[in-house]
């Protein structure tokens, strides 16, 4: 008998791709990153809760960063996010307060409720409007989410004047934390005080699996990469070039509202000045995750990894007692920067060993 009969088929290796690369890179980066703070500063980043404190206070950050990241592999841009967000934690905050009009006379817990379907809709409707404005009208993304931006913030202002605060037994309810006993850690009396998540952290990585398996199981989100590696290519090949854009921008808005009522969760409080830049953290938390401003490369899982790296970065620089608000903004350029040089360096590379 033929020895080849016998002979098992060989498997060949399928060559790393520039988006499993650039994961494994933040990756990498992020645990060396937090294994050094353990090492050098000790104290809170060696307590399992210092992890979870990052994701609470990041949540909203990690939802409005993966409608970000299915934005910029389509190749276009949404700087309106970090508005969209704070335009709904106000409108949320006068909805469970009563101060939202012919809301005013319902049942106190059926306003959480309405509060989750105004930012649903508050959501959709600015994907909706942009995603029309971006895909079929072609019209620039950065001027239309900059108006969008600015519309939003001033909307604020417009609804409510004053700083705003939810009820406190609503917020009891919202702030709930679900407790991890078995990542505990001993206060100064050797009492184990177990690890506390918010509900938003929980939302929050329920909407990275799903955007994860959007963009890896199913043909809108192959149709995502395609659009952003070369549109001309894209249309050759059957895919609606103005559709899969216009939906980019729907699912980005859509998680704007979600990420608002995260964001109000955590905070209770509506004002002018929420999510501050929130915009600007998520595009550099995308650019840390390994998604490129150039389209067709990027993934949900690096984009976490990119939110944890950069909360990271600024809890080491206040560690450090460097507590004035422009070193964080120094660091985190710095590290914007790294990034970008490193993601070219080793993609160049990577390109240059496989001609």
């Amino acid at each position: 008998m033929n020895k080849n009969e016998n002979s098992r088929p060989v498997r060949v290796r399928e060559p790393i791709t520039d988006t499993q690369l650039l994961i494994t890179i933040t990756v990498c980066i992020f645990f060396f990153m937090y294994i050094l703070a353990m090492l050098i500063w000790g104290g809170g980043f060696r307590k399992p809760q210092m992890i979870f404190d990052i994701l609470n206070d990041n949540a909203y950050l990690i939802i409005i960063s993966c409608g970000l990241t299915v934005v910029m592999i389509t190749g276009s841009i949404d700087i309106s996010v970090g508005g969209v967000t704070a335009l709904v934690a106000m409108a949320d905050v006068m909805i469970l307060s009563g101060h939202a009009g012919p809301f005013s006379g319902i049942p106190e817990k059926s306003r959480i409720v309405l509060a989750f379907c105004m930012a649903l809709f508050i959501g959709l409707l600015y994907g909706l409007i942009q995603g029309y404005l971006i895909a079929y009208l072609e019209i620039q993304p950065f001027i239309i989410t900059l108006a969008g931006m600015f519309f939003a913030r001033g909307m604020i202002t417009i609804i409510s004047v004053d700083p705003q605060k939810a009820p406190q037994n609503l917020m009891d309810i919202l702030q709930k934390r679900i407790e991890i006993p078995w990542l505990g850690s001993p206060n100064k009396k050797g009492v184990i005080i177990p690890a506390r998540m918010e509900i938003g952290v929980v939302i929050a990585l329920v909407i990275v699996a799903l955007i994860f398996i959007l963009l890896t199981r199913f043909r809108l989100g192959r149709h995502f990469y395609a659009v952003g590696g070369n549109r001309q290519s894209a249309l050759m090949l059957g895919v609606n070039v103005k559709k899969t854009r216009f939906m980019a921008h729907l699912i980005s808005g859509l998680l704007a509202g979600i990420a608002g009522f995260v964001f109000m969760m955590h905070t209770g409080a509506g004002n002018a000045t929420n999510a501050t830049a929130a915009e600007m953290n998520a595009i550099a938390s995308s650019i840390i995750g390994g998604t490129l401003l150039t389209g067709g490369v990027g993934n949900v899982i690096g984009t976490l990894f990119g939110v944890l790296t950069l909360s990271t970065i600024k809890s080491i620089v206040t560690t450090s007692g460097l507590r004035d608000p422009w070193w964080q903004s120094i660091t985190t350029g710095a590290m914007l920067c790294f990034f970008i040089l490193l993601q070219s360096v080793v993609l160049m590379q990577k390109h240059k060993r496989s001609k």
